[in-house]
């Protein structure tokens, strides 16, 4: 644990502009309208932008960059983006550069039923004209290889709204690419299988957490968000059917999941005023 506790306080600053190429490509994968040339970017999209460019040379086994810059050395552990915390104070804006700073809060290590677990809390401060745009948190777990059991989760509710989506390799081809997430559980079927020991190609957490976000606000479409977070329960794998649904709980906040007949493997929750 102490060779990990000197990442905690590590920075790393990236900047970027909110192109619009890549925004054209995100409303294509996700079959949604395209927004305005220099209008707001919609929530979520600006994980397409701030990823580090590195060569294939600096990527690790698993595809994601090589542990021990900015990350702490978790090696041998696979990885997962189990959740995440959002505030959403300004929209940025499509056209104009912006940055991202990101500074590792937090890192614990467990030892779980299945082995060792390592935590890392990640916070991005994502910056456009001197203000903060969206303050994120990000859990990241890492975990020792071990055979994957698909148990079924929590049964998912009846929701106010619903829609169903089909997983398939090209979708989560393409997201990744649009993403820059090399991550080979989301594209490389063998390597999934044979190393990682699922059985089948993983539907992207983000993706997951995207498309739940997009249905609410399909059916909830005069909101103005102000928080978002989400938990990851279970995967859902290439080319299961699944929902995105959700339901209003009091004034101003819903709860929302995607899921299948296996139960819920993302719940989250929005908080939310209204526009006039």
């Amino acid at each position: 644990m102490a060779n990990f506790i000197d990442w905690v306080g590590k920075t790393e600053t990236i900047e970027d502009v909110i192109d619009y190429v890549l925004v054209g490509r995100m409303a294509a994968t996700l079959g949604t309208k395209l927004p305005e040339r220099t209008g707001p970017l919609p929530h979520l999209w600006h994980w397409m932008y701030f990823q580090p460019t590195l060569s294939f040379h600096s990527l690790g086994e698993d595809g994601h960059p090589s542990r021990g810059e900015f990350l702490p050395p978790a090696e041998n552990l696979n990885r997962m983006w189990a959740g995440g915390r959002l505030k959403f104070f300004h929209p940025l804006i499509i056209g104009e550069p912006a940055k991202r700073i990101s500074t590792i809060r937090k890192i614990t290590e467990k030892q779980g039923r299945s082995g060792k677990l390592l935590f890392v809390t990640v916070e991005h401060n994502h910056i456009q004209n001197g203000e903060t745009a969206v303050l994120e948190e990000q859990d990241i777990v890492y975990r020792e290889p071990t055979k994957f059991v698909n148990k079924k989760s929590t049964p998912c509710p009846h929701g106010q709204w619903s829609e169903t989506h089909e997983a398939n390799s090209v979708t989560l081809f393409r997201y990744s690419a649009v993403t820059f997430n090399a991550h080979r559980i989301h594209y490389d079927y063998p390597y999934v299988t044979d190393k990682e020991g699922y059985p089948g190609l993983l539907v992207q957490g983000q993706l997951l957490a995207t498309l739940a976000l997009q249905a609410f606000k399909n059916a909830n479409p005069d909101t103005r968000l102000s928080s978002f977070s989400f938990r990851s329960q279970r995967p859902i794998f290439c080319p299961d059917k699944f929902i995105t649904a959700g339901q209003k709980t009091s004034t101003g906040k819903a709860d929302l999941w995607v899921g299948n007949e296996n139960g819920i493997a993302q719940s989250s929750s929005v908080e939310f005023t209204l526009e006039h």
